[in-house]
């Protein structure tokens, strides 16, 4: 088997925002992101010496490091996303990501009023992502890092609801961590997701 490249922790381009600490961030960062980085790489390690013989759907070994790959990978990818989204300084978005809300939602209150109420109904995420089919964005809630993820969708942002992403600051205020989430956004990271990914060119396939 090949060896897989091991995944990098990437660092944070910010120590504290708008209503959330910097000891919240660095925690939320180098305790249980860089875990699951961690995870990942001996996750993949092991896959390249698991036996192979033996596997099936009721227990093996090749079957568990697959299932818990999903989740730390997942755990890797969706934190970076999150991280990415946070540094922003404006409220509202503008260019290409202002225009897909407003064609997709209604205006960009009525995406808020219902990517908030998601944040609240999550166990674990909510994510906007380009369905590629469809060409339009949707917001996803998912509970567990492997599951409620939507295949041919690219996450454009990313909200972290798990207790660890706000609870020192906030405790059980959920809503008021949302709402810190919600004047950081770095909106012009979402725009660089579309272009990074030339997501105009599903969106080309929109359907009314």
């Amino acid at each position: 088997m090949v060896s897989v490249p091991e995944k990098i922790i990437k660092p944070l381009k910010y120590t504290s925002l708008d209503g959330l600490s910097e000891k919240q961030i660095g925690q939320h960062h180098d305790v249980l992101y860089a875990g699951y980085v961690k995870k990942t790489n001996e996750i993949r390690k092991a896959l390249e010496t698991v036996d192979k013989s033996t596997t099936n759907a009721t227990f093996s070994s090749l079957r568990e490091l697959k299932v818990e790959e999903t989740f730390a990978l997942n755990g890797v990818k969706l934190h970076e996303f999150y991280f990415d989204n946070l540094g922003g300084k404006t409220p509202e978005p503008a260019g290409t990501i202002a225009q897909w809300i407003n064609e997709d939602f209604g205006s960009f209150a009525a995406w808020a009023e219902e990517f908030k109420a998601e944040g609240t109904a999550s166990r674990g995420w909510v994510v906007m992502a380009l369905d590629l089919e469809e060409g339009r964005l949707h917001n996803f809630v998912c509970d567990i890092h492997n599951q409620g993820g939507i295949w041919g969708a690219v996450p454009v942002l990313v909200l972290d609801v798990y207790e660890h992403a706000y609870f020192l600051d906030y405790a059980t205020n959920r809503k008021g961590y949302i709402e810190a989430f919600m004047k950081n956004i770095k909106w012009d990271e979402c725009n660089d997701v579309i272009k990074r990914y030339h997501l105009d060119l599903f969106r080309k396939n929109r359907k009314a």
